[in-house]
C-alpha cells in the first residue's frame, strides 16, 4: 500500500475506532430504562397490547441506552387464551416480547403448582421469587433475584409474591394429597419473614455489587392485608431503589414515594392491568430515578402481532359459540366513576352469576365471590368467549349443606375491607344482607389468612333468606364454587366438613351458561336492568 494512502487508512481507522468509543462511552453513561407490566391477566390485545410493548422496548434501544423489561406477575391468567392453553400460549408471546425479569402473581398458580413447575423453565428470562419455599426442604423453589448489566452498571432485580397468595389462590395447589401444606410463601402475623428475606436478597445482591435493587412484587395496596403490601415492604427494607408493584390493579400517580426502613425515600411503582399502561422508570446518569406512566402507542412488532393472532386463532371455533343475548351491560363496574365494583358492591352480573348458581343447582342459597368476576359483558349478541373474559377461572360448581352460622361468617368475611376492595366480598341469591361500615371489623385470621372468627360486634346486619331473618342453627342448601365451598378460597374454612350434596358438576361457566339458554330464554333483561342490582346487598 503507497504511503499516502497507507496514512490515510489509519486516519479514518483511528477516527472510526474513536466513533466507536465515543458511542459506547455513550451507552455505558446514558440513561437507563426500566420499562415494567403487571396484572397483564391475559390481555395480548387490550388496550396497548402485548405487540405495541415490544416495538415500545426496540424503539427506546435505538436510542442507545439500555432498555429492560420486567413483569410484576398474574400474566398467564385472566382470559380463553390462558385457560384454554394452561399459560403456555402466554409464555411463548412474553418471550418473543422480549422480558428481561418475570415474577409469579397469585394466579401464576391457576393451574396448579404442578403445570407452573412445567412452564416455569419456559420462561426465557426465568421466574424468581424470594419467598415460595418447599416447605419440607426450607428451600426457594425459584431464585430469589437477577444481576442484569446495563451499561456500565449492575441492576439486581427481586422477586416478590404475596403470602396470600396462598388463599387467593386455590389453597389446595399448595397442599398435599392430606391437605397438609407443602409450599409456603413465609406468611407469618407481623410480615417479619418477608421482611427478612427480602432483606437478605437485598443484601446479597449489594454484595455481587449490584448498584442499583430493585423488588419487583406482586404486592399491591388497595385490598392487601398491610402487612403485606408494597408500602410495608418499602418500609422495612433499605437499600432498595425503587419497587415495581402489583396485584391491586392500581396505577400509582407518580411520585408515589414511602419512606423506608432508613428513613430514605422509596419510589413506589406500578401500572394498572390489562395493559393500560406501561410503566418506565428511568436511572438518570447522576443515579437519581423518575416514574411516568406510557398510555399511548403507535407502532405495534409485526411479528409478535402475527404470534398473536395465530395463538388466538387456535381457539377461534370454541370461543365463538353465541350463549344469548344481552339486552343491558352487565357490569363488574360502577358506571358512574368506571372503578371496578365487584369486590365492594353489587351488580347486575354479580346477580346474575349468582342466580345461575341457585336455579341451576336448585340451591336455597347461592354465594358468588367478587374476585371470580373480571369484565364486563356489552349488550348484544354475546359468545363463549364473553363469558370466559368475565369468568375466566372456569370453577367447579358445588353444592354443600351449612349452617346460617356458616353463611354469615362468609358474608362476614366477605365484607371484612369494606368499604375498600376484597375478593372475598360476597354477591348473593336467595339470600339479602346490610354492611354497617361503621362498625371496624372483627374479623380473625391465622397465619395463612384464614378465617377464624369474628370478635366484637358483627358489621353483617339483617341477614334474610328468601325474606326471613336466617336461622343460624338451621341447615341450607347452598350453591357456589369449589374454590369457596371446599378448597377454602379467600380463606373461606367456614365450610370445611359441610356434607356435599353436589361436588364439582359443572363449570362456572357453563352454569351460567345453562341459566341463560334454558331459564332466561336466551335473553338477560328482566331482573337485571340496574347495573347496581336489585338491592341484595346494602350499606348502612
Amino acid at each position: 500500500m503507497p504511503r499516502r494512502l497507507h496514512k490515510q487508512f489509519f486516519t479514518v481507522l483511528t477516527a472510526l475506532f474513536l466513533c466507536l468509543i465515543s458511542v459506547g462511552v455513550l451507552a455505558a453513561g446514558a440513561e437507563i430504562i426500566i420499562l415494567h407490566t403487571n396484572d397483564t391477566h391475559c390481555g395480548v390485545t387490550d388496550n396497548l397490547g402485548f405487540a405495541k410493548v415490544a416495538q415500545l422496548k426496540k424503539d427506546l434501544r435505538k436510542e442507545g441506552g439500555p432498555v429492560l423489561l420486567v413483569d410484576a406477575g398474574d400474566a398467564i391468567q385472566g382470559a380463553p387464551i390462558g385457560k384454554l392453553s394452561q399459560g403456555e400460549s402466554i409464555v411463548k408471546i412474553m418471550n418473543a416480547v422480549g422480558y428481561d425479569f418475570v415474577i409469579p402473581g397469585n394466579h401464576e398458580f391457576d393451574y396448579g403448582m404442578e403445570k407452573f413447575l412445567q412452564l416455569a423453565p419456559k420462561m426465557k428470562c426465568g421466574y424468581y421469587c424470594a419467598n415460595l419455599i418447599d416447605i419440607k426442604t426450607r428451600k426457594l423453589v425459584l431464585p430469589p433475584y437477577k444481576i442484569i448489566a446495563a451499561g456500565n452498571k449492575k441492576l439486581a432485580f427481586i422477586g416478590a409474591t404475596t403470602p396470600q397468595t396462598l388463599t387467593s389462590s386455590t389453597p389446595k395447589y399448595f397442599q398435599d394429597a392430606n391437605g397438609k401444606f407443602i409450599y409456603g410463601f413465609l406468611e407469618d402475623n407481623n410480615g417479619e419473614k418477608l421482611y427478612k428475606a427480602l432483606q437478605e436478597a437485598v443484601d446479597n445482591a449489594r454484595k455481587e455489587g449490584a448498584d442499583h435493587v430493585f423488588i419487583v412484587g406482586h404486592l399491591g395496596t388497595n385490598g392487601a392485608l398491610p402487612k403485606w403490601s408494597s408500602g410495608a415492604i418499602a418500609a422495612n427494607t433499605y437499600n432498595v431503589d425503587a419497587i415495581i408493584d402489583g396485584h391491586s390493579h392500581e396505577q400509582y400517580v407518580p411520585p408515589h414515594i414511602v419512606v423506608n426502613k432508613a428513613d430514605k425515600d422509596v419510589l413506589v411503582v406500578q401500572a394498572g392491568t390489562k395493559l393500560q399502561a406501561v410503566g418506565k422508570l428511568v436511572i438518570h446518569e447522576d443515579g437519581k430515578l423518575s416514574s411516568s406512566l406510557v398510555t399511548k402507542l403507535e407502532n405495534a412488532d409485526p411479528k409478535v402481532e402475527e404470534l398473536v393472532n395465530n395463538e388466538l386463532k387456535r381457539f377461534d371455533k370454541i370461543l365463538n359459540q353465541p350463549v344469548g343475548e344481552v339486552m343491558v351491560t352487565l357490569t363488574s363496574d360502577d358506571p358512574a366513576t368506571g372503578k371496578r365494583r365487584v369486590r365492594n358492591g353489587e351488580t347486575n352480573l354479580g346477580d346474575l352469576a349468582a342466580d345461575a348458581y341457585r336455579f341451576v343447582l336448585d340451591t336455597d342459597i347461592a354465594l358468588v365471590n367478587g374476585g371470580s368476576i373480571r369484565k364486563s359483558i356489552k349488550p348484544g349478541v354475546f359468545t363463549y368467549n364473553d363469558l370466559l373474559e368475565a369468568f375466566p377461572f372456569v370453577n367447579m360448581c358445588t353444592v354443600v349443606e351449612a349452617t346460617g352460622q356458616q353463611i354469615v361468617d362468609a358474608l362476614e368475611a366477605g365484607a371484612v375491607n369494606y368499604p375498600e376492595e376484597s375478593g372475598a366480598f360476597m354477591h348473593v341469591s336467595g339470600l339479602t344482607y346490610a354492611i354497617d361500615a361503621s362498625i371496624p371489623s372483627g374479623v380473625v385470621k391465622d397465619v395463612k389468612g384464614n378465617f377464624v372468627e369474628v370478635k366484637g360486634e358483627r358489621r353483617i346486619k339483617d341477614v334474610k333468606v328468601d325474606g326471613r331473618p336466617i336461622n343460624l342453627q338451621k341447615t341450607y342448601k347452598v350453591g357456589g364454587t369449589s374454590y369457596i365451598l371446599k378448597d377454602s378460597g379467600n380463606g373461606m374454612v367456614m365450610f370445611n366438613g359441610c356434607n356435599m350434596l353436589l361436588d364439582a358438576v359443572m363449570t362456572d361457566v357453563d352454569a351460567i351458561m345453562e341459566y341463560i339458554q334454558n331459564h332466561l330464554n336466551a335473553k338477560v333483561k328482566e331482573g337485571y336492568e340496574n347495573p347496581y342490582g336489585t338491592g341484595r346487598i346494602t350499606a348502612k
